[in-house]
């Protein structure tokens, strides 16, 4: 099992390759869509870098939770905005994320400006748990 560190190096590799960036900009608490322009292309790019490096599977709707997000009977989603049901199913299945600043106003186009390179770090040390 890599350490924290050696999956930090890891995951800052994969960013730096996909999302063309310099290495000093991939910090733990960097935003990948707001502090390294990723998109949403980029995010399946960076997905697909990290599970060939840590052999791992990471499932569709891991990093964000499409089956809320796109909830039509609004459930989950009302006007645009998580309701107190989507909110509390998105804490429940983003452990990883730091919700503060989304829950102010939440909604859901926002959702992935959150993810961190932390958070990726999280989803690669669980999924890598899971496998051991």
């Amino acid at each position: 099992m890599p350490s924290q560190e050696e999956i930090f190096n890891s995951v800052k590799i994969a960013l730096v390759e996909a999302l063309a960036v310099d290495d000093d900009e991939v910090t733990p608490e960097a935003t990948l869509v707001g502090d390294l322009g990723a998109e949403s292309i980029d995010l399946l790019d960076i997905v697909f870098r990290l599970e060939k490096a840590f052999n791992i599977k990471i499932e569709r709707g891991e990093l964000v939770p499409d089956d809320i997000v796109n909830d039509t009977q609004e459930n989950y989603v009302k006007d645009g905005k998580l309701t107190e049901l989507g909110l509390a199913e998105i804490k429940s299945r983003m452990p990883f994320a730091d919700l503060t600043s989304f829950e102010k106003n939440p909604m859901v186009q926002n959702l992935t400006t959150i993810l961190t390179v932390q958070d990726m770090c999280y989803i690669v040390e669980q999924k890598l748990n899971v496998a051991n």
